[in-house]
């Protein structure tokens, strides 16, 4: 993905305080790691008459597709249609807006230590985006940007210059001129406009992104005509999100027009009734929940087999009565990060001592894992391929045979309750299958008959009379050989 910045100058006021602004000097070429890729900053030319900056980011595909939603909850569609070949690396996206937030974020907030009149003056600007995915096409473009006083060129990019007769992509090459434009607003435009063209980003809408689009559209997205697209597109049509975002925008309308503070506007609740309590996330309500079957069933010695970057461990590790905590999962760069987590390096000796990390596969027999508790697989079954199930099994309650095992996995009946989830995907791009109720009480009653455990189900966060909960967990207990004849 490629982005120039430019702008001329006089000798009075040279084009090279556009390095000042950008907080990245002229007669460099820098490198910044992001969680793609890498963003590289340098200067084709800089005088005191011209100065342009240019922002290549070089994205990594493959940490694309294994960070990425993929087909998952709310994914982006290039990516459920390739994964590994697609336009991703090289169409303005989202991907390259977080890399501006990023690189330039002190010029994005207003800020230069260095020369503080700087960020307020204007100054003429241009802008270059060879390839912008744009679904709307030029019109849409301009639409978004001559209402905030750019002048467009919105160039279709054709699908082969060698076959004229097939038409053009939804992809534009993209100039944005500006005779008198701050920098830090020509960056705000861009940060929320891009992916809005794009109409698809590479993360997770939460609510925090309500946030993020009110700060960048301070100042102009109140009263622009097409703000119900930019704030749908860009909290990625969920309507809850959406909804909080307008009514919002709204309140500083109004409080624009009377001249007012928001707070003045908004003061028909009283303050100590407007906090409203945050529901629990679904993945703190599932720890608590394996932590207090752990608990019921008296074990101190415990497995989490699959604790990818150990969320679970670091919960366990806060209740003394868990002696020893075994963390397992065949990713060590999850095993990385669950260290990192855990500060494992920083730890006191005693409390080190608690807990292990080990990499190693559930599809085969560990002869580590014999002799503890309990073993916990949270969220994990759904990540094989059906046919590796019965390994799995073999592997824990056959050959490890720990007193106790919880297993947690999603419901997929409950689905239906997820707002932004697609019919039919299942939450995770990485999920094989998802069951119902009745299909993982089937193989859950299967495996404790096999193997000699009784099985106990609980449900995980808010039992819906007529879906079910969200999560769904099974607590198989090991019985004597006669129990396991009577079962």
């Amino acid at each position: 993905m490629f982005l120039t910045i430019t702008t001329t100058g006089t000798p009075e006021r040279p084009a090279t305080e556009l390095g000042f602004l950008l907080h990245k000097h002229p007669e460099k070429a820098q490198a910044f790691s992001t969680s793609y890729g890498t963003a590289h900053v340098l200067y084709p030319e800089a005088d005191a008459e011209r100065c342009t900056a240019a922002l290549l980011l070089e994205v990594d595909a493959v940490a694309l597709v294994r960070r990425g939603k993929g087909k998952g909850r709310g994914g982006a569609p290039d990516a459920a249609l390739a994964q590994y070949v697609n336009d991703r690396p090289y169409a303005a996206s989202s991907l390259l807006a977080v890399a501006l937030s990023g690189v330039f974020s002190s010029a994005m907030k207003g800020v230069c230590h260095a020369r503080p009149e700087l960020p307020g003056v204007p100054r003429p600007l241009r802008i270059e985006v060879p390839a912008l995915p744009a679904r709307g096409g030029p019109g849409l473009v301009r639409r978004l940007f001559e209402p905030l006083g750019w002048t467009v060129t919105a160039e279709p990019v054709p699908l082969d210059t060698e076959f004229p007769q097939w038409g053009d992509s939804r992809y534009v090459r993209l100039e944005l001129e500006s005779a008198d434009r701050t920098l830090a607003e020509a960056l705000r435009h861009l940060y929320v406009l891009l992916p809005v063209l794009d109409d698809a980003k590479h993360y997770w809408v939460s609510s925090d992104e309500v946030d993020k689009l009110l700060r960048a559209g301070e100042g102009w997205l109140p009263g622009h005509p097409e703000q119900k697209l930019i704030t749908s597109r860009y909290l990625s049509r969920r309507w809850s999100l959406t909804r909080q975002a307008t009514e919002r925008l709204e309140l500083v309308r109004l409080a624009e027009a009377d001249d007012s503070e928001v707070e003045e506007i908004d003061n028909a609740v009283e303050a100590e009734t407007e906090a409203e309590e945050r529901p629990t996330p679904l993945a703190v309500q599932r720890r608590e929940a394996i932590t207090a079957a752990l608990k019921a069933s008296g074990a101190a010695r415990v497995l989490d087999l699959g604790c990818g970057q150990g969320q679970l461990v670091q919960a366990l590790l806060k209740d003394p009565a868990f002696t020893e905590i075994v963390g397992l999962d065949v990713s060590m760069r999850a095993l990385t990060i669950a260290s990192r987590r855990l500060k494992l390096d920083r730890m006191g000796e005693r409390q080190a001592a608690r807990v292990k990390l080990l990499q190693g596969s559930l599809a085969y027999t560990d002869q580590r894992l014999k002799g503890y508790d309990a073993a916990v697989l949270s969220e994990v079954i759904e990540h094989l391929d059906l046919p590796r199930l019965p390994a799995l099994e073999y592997a824990v309650f056959g050959a490890a045979r720990p007193r106790t095992v919880v297993v947690t996995t999603p419901n997929v009946e409950y689905n239906v309750r997820w707002e932004s989830l697609p019919a039919g995907h299942v939450r995770h791009g990485d999920h094989r299958f998802e069951w119902t109720r009745a299909q993982f009480r089937a193989w859950a009653e299967a495996v404790a008959e096999r193997h000699g455990y009784g099985a106990e189900f609980i449900p995980v966060g808010p039992d819906d009379p007529e879906v079910g909960p969200p999560t769904q967990m099974a607590v198989f207990t090991l019985t004597t050989p006669k129990e396991a004849k009577a079962a």
